[in-house]
């Protein structure tokens, strides 16, 4: 028998590990002192009623317009002016980020290392979005072998050229990894390289880490 091959499961961060803010509209809220049912966005959960959300969709607005238009709404609500995306996404997140980690992807990220399986993230606004210090709050991330964020980098996917800082930075192929993202606008730079990809559906976490780790297992 042959050694098996190293290969390595590459996610995106926000929407696949970490819960959308359309989801945790209730923790928003009570962090924010506003009454239940403020915040109506939705996204992906509600496509027919969030007009911005089908916009970025379609390719008429990016996903950083999206969120910076949603940010002066939000601080708009409490009379605040916020100009920054840490501010907003610290806001609405609390204290706490760590509460509102997916698990199916905490149990993803441990089964792929379990079986010897590299770790990547490949974000476009990881520290844009969170602050540079919120990684230090999820220790989970340790575990990760390489962390390729567009916030210094300046290459946004679906840009082939950060796919392959990612193979670069590992030291693998493209065939090797598969990558999983929530917009599926950036997985044409996964294909792009000759990467696996699975497009992550938020309303079913559980199913699309599966398939990750599926197609991670049939490639080794």
């Amino acid at each position: 028998m042959g050694e098996a091959v190293t290969r390595a499961l590459v996610l995106d961060f926000g929407g696949v590990i970490s819960k959308t803010l359309f989801e945790t509209h209730a923790l928003s809220e009570a962090a924010l002192g506003l009454p239940p049912g403020t915040l109506q966005w939705r996204g992906p959960f509600d496509p027919a009623g969030d007009a911005p959300w089908r916009a970025m969709q379609a390719g008429e607005m990016t996903e950083r317009d999206y969120w910076a238009l949603r940010m002066r709404e939000t601080g708009a609500l409490l009379g605040e002016s916020w100009t920054e995306f840490p501010q907003f996404v610290g806001r609405l997140r609390g204290a706490d980020p760590a509460a509102v980690i997916r698990p199916e992807a905490l149990a993803a990220i441990a089964a792929a290392k379990a079986v010897g399986h590299r770790l990547a993230i490949l974000s476009n606004e990881l520290d844009l979005f969170y602050g540079a210090d919120f990684r230090r709050k999820l220790p989970f991330l340790a575990d990760f072998d390489l962390i390729i964020d567009a916030t210094y980098t300046g290459i946004l996917k679906p840009d082939p050229r950060a796919f392959q800082l990612v193979t670069d930075g590992l030291g693998l192929p493209a065939s090797a990894c598969v990558f999983v993202d929530d917009q599926a606008k950036n997985l044409k730079g996964a294909e792009a390289v000759g990467m696996p990809w699975v497009h992550f559906d938020v309303t079913r976490p559980s199913e699309s880490h599966a398939h990750a780790l599926t197609l991670l297992s049939q490639g080794a």
